[in-house]
């Protein structure tokens, strides 16, 4: 949300010429979104220790996850000048974070390890594509998909309050989980471009920018992983009827 915030405001200071230009990415914004996608990379890996702390003691839950939102809150809020600072608090979010999805990763461990290999293979070149995609393409080719997806997240969000009221059925839970992964999906898209963008016009923090990307990963991730548990579960219970009625 505040990715799209800000590509509003920024793009309330562009001209009608400056959104014609379409120049191909400079080698400033090059090395740029090297530094981002290495600090990426980065915390996926420290996020990955924080599952496997999870399984070691049972440390996920609420309270990891409230943790690590005040850990993104004050990398948000830490001043860019103090660059170690705002590495380390983005790497404590991310082992926070991971530590989260914990009790997640240990039921797919326990109901079948290669839902987890195969959901974070294919979560990665989803990502990979669709952040791809927004880099190749013209600029700002993708950054009106910023209403459209924050109108999105409004109905996720009126579809979880109804939820809790009324009561979750399968068909609501199916609509919501597949319209999530679509909405984040989107999201990985608009907030490459409006990466680029920004650092097109200055805004070098890529601290900021990986948190930005490293947070839509996580997103498409558990919901990849549920959907594929889902599947396998009813996949096994059907078998298991068949197998009844034989």
């Amino acid at each position: 949300m505040e990715s799209f915030f800000g590509a509003s405001s920024a793009a309330g200071n562009w001209s009608f010429d400056s959104l014609k230009n379409l120049r191909q990415i400079s080698p400033v914004v090059q090395n740029h979104l090297k530094k981002v996608y290495l600090t990426l990379c980065s915390s996926l890996v420290v996020a990955a220790f924080g599952v496997y702390l999870h399984i070691l003691f049972n440390v996920g839950g609420i309270l990891t996850m409230l943790m690590g939102l005040v850990g993104i809150a004050m990398v948000l809020t830490t001043p860019v000048c103090e660059e170690r600072k705002r590495l380390g608090l983005l790497m404590a979010s991310a082992l926070l974070q991971g530590a989260s999805v914990g009790p997640l990763c240990e039921v797919i461990l326990e109901f079948d390890p290669r839902i987890l290999v195969t959901g974070f293979v294919g979560t990665s070149l989803a990502f990979g594509c669709f952040s791809g995609a927004a880099i190749v393409s013209k600029r700002r080719e993708f950054l009106y998909l910023g209403g459209l997806l924050s109108a999105g997240v409004s109905v996720l969000l009126w579809m979880r309050f109804a939820s809790s009221i009324f009561g979750a059925s399968a068909a609501m839970f199916n609509l919501e989980i597949y319209l999530g992964l679509l909405i984040f999906l989107g999201y990985t898209v608009f907030d490459t471009q409006e990466i680029i963008e920004r650092a097109h016009h200055g805004d070098m923090d890529y601290v900021k920018h990986a948190l930005t990307l490293f947070t839509d990963f996580l997103a498409v991730l558990v919901r990849i992983l549920v959907i594929m548990l889902k599947n396998s579960a009813e996949k096994k219970s059907d078998e298991r009827r068949r197998k009844k009625r034989s």
